[in-house]
């Protein structure tokens, strides 16, 4: 089987693995308790966080950890606009659900909300995010990479236009950073962001841990009451074995970048794109790139299929050994294009699949998704 899913979640690294059985059977104690047990697990909490906050360029003391994106999300978003005087909040139409829904609550509890479309290419312009910023705006979220189209935000020139981190006429700019983490790098601080969301999974680490790097001085309420845990803001003892295989994944990740991942993976993404448009050109008419000539993230390819229904076309696709996934889920009656693709202007009669690698997918496998691609687009034509 041919897994290109990646973007979904990766698979753990053996070494990952190995850390995780190694500190569930070893490290079970807790890292609170007041005896060696305990003092081992918590130098091993400590050196996990060392090492993802090493992968981030940012220092340990600056990040919490979570149970992973979507909690990580959470906390920049509803502990920061529940921590602010203003009841305004900004996103973006690509968010990810770990965002939209959190607006949309903290909308249901009386705040307001200003949704800004992207362009066609997939990338909202920073002028546009800066521009829906009200005096009362306690938040702005924007995320670093679309999980769907793969496109890159201008996240940097939004920081800019809205001004100086720590300054406290501006907004809390939240990133979501789950998408960026891991093959390409990241630098949070450099960002201008107030806090970042990462999560283990997508890195070949394990489910269940994710962090929120929180610039110091920014301001969050904690989502529920707790022990104190995580500088008090994510109450309840740590899940230290997905914590320990967050570190050894983040560690393996930047190693990968040092030699080159994230440009092997570019051109392995730009290699499956093109071998796969010239064998589809004569069998799918208007077959294309979902977007085109803008930043993208090295791992992710988006393809439309025009006149193509997405499910079957996925079906037919694992059943010739590739597993993808559908940016569209257009061949169902209750549901159309994901608000992502509405916001870019596709509509349901197209199919839009995503293709997403790791660092340990190789050239024969893209190989053999363009030859599995083509025969499921014949079958169904």
């Amino acid at each position: 089987m041919i897994y290109l899913d990646n973007a979904a979640s990766t698979e753990p690294a053996p070494e990952v693995l190995d850390a995780l059985r190694m500190t569930a059977a070893q490290l079970y104690a807790n890292p609170a308790s007041a005896h060696a047990g305990g003092a081992a697990a918590s130098r091993a909490l400590a050196q996990a966080r060392g090492e993802v906050a090493a992968a981030l360029d940012v220092e340990p003391g600056e990040l919490i950890f979570t149970s992973g994106g979507t909690e990580a999300d959470a906390l920049g978003v509803l502990g920061a606009a529940r921590a602010a005087r203003g009841r305004h909040v900004v996103v973006t139409a690509l968010e990810h659900p770990a965002v939209t829904r959190c607006a949309d609550a903290l909308v249901a509890d009386g705040w307001t909300l200003d949704v800004v479309p992207p362009g066609a290419d997939g990338v909202v312009r920073a002028e546009a995010v800066a521009g829906a910023v009200r005096p009362e705006t306690a938040v702005v979220a924007v995320m670093l990479v679309n999980n769907e189209l793969g496109t890159r935000q201008p996240v940097a020139e939004i920081a800019r236009l809205l001004g100086s981190a720590g300054d406290r006429r501006r907004p809390h700019l939240h990133v979501d950073a789950v998408q960026a983490f891991g093959l390409s790098r990241l630098r949070a601080r450099a960002l201008g962001a107030d806090s970042v969301a990462v999560s283990a999974h997508k890195l070949h680490g394990p489910r269940g841990a994710g962090a929120l790097w929180v610039r110091p001085g920014a301001r969050l309420a904690p989502l529920w009451a707790g022990g104190g845990q995580e500088r008090g803001l994510r109450g309840g003892s740590e899940n230290l074995p997905a914590i320990v295989g967050f570190g050894v994944a983040a560690t393996l990740a930047r190693a990968a970048l040092q030699a080159g991942a994230e440009e092997r993976v570019a051109a392995l993404r730009d290699r499956f794109e093109q071998a796969a448009l010239a064998a589809l050109a004569g069998i799918v008419p208007g077959v294309r790139a979902t977007v085109t000539g803008v930043a993208r993230a090295p791992h992710i390819a988006s393809l439309a299929f025009p006149g193509l229904p997405a499910e079957p076309l996925l079906h037919a696709l694992e059943a010739r050994g590739v597993l993808a996934s559908a940016g569209s889920a257009c061949a169902s009656r209750t549901a159309g294009p994901s608000p992502t693709l509405k916001a870019i202007g596709i509509d349901d009669r197209t199919a839009v699949l995503r293709f997403s690698f790791s660092r340990q997918t190789r050239d024969a496998d893209a190989d053999a998704a363009v030859a599995a691609l083509v025969d499921a687009a014949r079958s169904l034509g």
